[in-house]
């Protein structure tokens, strides 16, 4: 069995610099990218005989945490509580290396070659996820709120390259009950900026509730984190993709029910995150932070602004 498989630690980079603000480079082109956001990304393959993924994280100047799940990739073979191993990396001499506690990896040619006491012991190949809601059609009925051609459904709509909706704390003009919502963003990739510093923004429902989005890629998952909702609950498992990767949020929200001005009924949710459930029927025991307080009756969808440049498309609602 391997049992010092340690690919590296995200974590550490989203703890020990949780509010590091150095937004230095900031890309929304994977093409202007450089050469660490082609090494960042997810591996797949086996070690010793057994399934691992791996991510790594890019944290600029050539350097790298990363992240090993036994089983496969979060969502796909790995859920938590399941075994995780952590190690760093960097680039020297044009060659990319990775330590662990005692062992030792290689990046090259999109393979990750891991070596144990001397001995190549497995390789992890890179993949690329695609939400196999992406693109989804909106039903006979639904309220299409973006498309890329207009703005038209919102408040301080903004579009970006003639067919994205920039966050730019835009609101949709109509207000929203209880609904099904389908949603699709794209982080920047911003490797040396740190935690909630890092393609930060967030999906609020009724404007009340926050769904997170953030790049969060390697990260353990917390309420702050991306899909987590903001100071309630984090999500089951964390599925967010690398920056400059499509997401997709579908969404299902039941509203709060209230009696006058009192509340008699807490709201719920149920959401997927690329695909798969990160929270499970939520009840939503209040509301978050950042835009309006709970109360009767429907409200906007809200898209917040936190200075990163997270943009959108294909949003639409079905009313129920």
């Amino acid at each position: 069995m391997f049992r010092s498989f340690i690919l590296t630690a995200a974590l550490a980079c989203c703890v020990t610099h949780l509010f590091a603000a150095d937004k230095s480079d900031t890309f929304t082109s994977a093409d202007e990218a450089g050469p660490d956001f082609k090494i960042q990304g997810e591996y797949l393959g086996s070690v010793d005989g057994e399934t691992w993924g791996a991510q790594v994280i890019a944290l600029g100047d050539g350097k790298f945490d990363a992240v090993g799940y036994k089983g496969g990739l979060p969502g796909e073979g790995w859920k938590r509580g399941d075994e995780t191993k952590k190690g760093t990396g960097k680039t020297e001499d044009g060659k990319v290396t990775l330590t662990g506690n005692d062992w030792k990896g290689t990046i090259a040619s999109d393979t990750i070659t891991i070596n144990d006491g001397g001995k190549d012991i497995g390789t992890m190949k890179k993949v690329t996820r695609k939400s196999p809601t992406e693109g989804a059609k909106a039903p006979e009925g639904a309220v299409i709120l973006f498309d890329g051609s207009n703005t038209d459904a919102w408040q301080n709509g903004k579009l970006v390259d003639g067919k994205y909706l920039a966050a730019g704390n835009a609101s949709t003009k109509e207000k929203f009950g209880d609904h099904t919502l389908h949603i699709e963003f794209r982080t920047p990739f911003m490797p040396k900026a740190r935690g909630q510093a890092r393609g930060n923004s967030g999906v609020y429902l009724q404007g009340r509730y926050e769904c997170q989005v953030l790049d969060s890629f390697g990260l353990e998952g917390a309420d702050n984190e991306c899909g987590g909702i903001y100071s309630i609950n984090k999500p089951i498992v964390n599925m967010c993709y690398p920056p400059l990767s499509w997401q997709t949020y579908d969404i299902e929200f039941k509203a709060a029910k209230y009696d006058g001005d009192k509340k008699v009924e807490n709201a719920r949710t149920t959401i997927k995150h690329n695909g798969v459930v990160i929270h499970d029927n939520l009840e939503l025991t209040k509301g978050t932070p950042g835009k309006d307080p709970e109360g009767p009756g429907p409200n906007v969808i809200f898209l917040q602004d936190h200075g990163n440049p997270v943009v959108f498309k294909n949003i639409w609602v079905v009313k129920k």
